[in-house]
């Protein structure tokens, strides 16, 4: 997994017109559905909030609602979560929690996520009510038990270590890397062991011939 932290850091580095076109010429569809990346999650044995979780980040990064990621809504997400300016964190962040839409985020959606991140990354340091108490105590100034985006954004901003808390929570690297391995491998050539020629087909990194 170390080597696909270091291609997250090349793609940054590089002009993005020209990953991009160096990535269609290898893998022309280059798109990954929820099932796939559920997949190669090995989402088996996970909780629902964690299923959940990985329902929210896909449509979250899915931008145009097609159903499928592909390298453009790849590169731009990464490029948000790295690269990206404070507000433009928050404001995905806060997208992200407010599981059902409504524009404000309150203990018990915050609660789901950060146990969801938990599950997936098998880190239990602190427990999530913990995390979700902390952030409530020091940013919900009117003490209604939900945020608002305005809420959330200044409250993370005035306080430096609730939005360490928040970026360190959701460091998603872990789900980028796994989503451009899986782009790399979806519809590329592979050769197959058994008869050292080319497979026609390739799914999820398995190759027919």
């Amino acid at each position: 997994m170390g080597s696909y932290s270091s291609n997250l850091d090349d793609i940054l580095e590089e002009d993005m017109h020209h990953w991009y076109t160096k990535f269609m010429r290898e893998s022309p569809s280059g798109l990954i559905t929820l099932f796939e990346l559920k997949t190669m999650l090995d989402m088996n044995g996970m909780t629902e909030e964690a299923n959940g979780y990985v329902d929210q980040v896909f449509y979250t990064f899915d931008m145009d609602g097609d159903g499928y990621l592909d390298f453009v809504e790849y590169i731009a997400a990464i490029s948000l979560l790295l690269k990206g300016e404070v507000n433009q964190k928050l404001k995905w962040y806060f997208k992200l929690f407010d599981q059902d839409g409504n524009g404000k985020i309150d203990k018990d959606e915050l609660e789901t996520i950060f146990k969801a991140i938990q599950d997936i990354t098998r880190s239990y340091e602190i427990p999530p009510e913990t995390i979700v108490t902390l952030i409530y105590e020091k940013i919900d100034v009117k003490g209604e038990g939900e945020l608002t985006l305005e809420e959330f954004i200044s409250g993370a901003r005035e306080h430096p270590d609730i939005m360490d808390m928040l970026t360190r929570m959701m460091d998603l690297t872990q789900v980028l890397e796994i989503i451009v391995k899986a782009l790399h491998y979806v519809n590329l050539p592979a050769v197959c062991h058994h008869c050292s020629g080319t497979a026609i087909h390739i799914h999820l990194n398995h190759a027919v011939c």
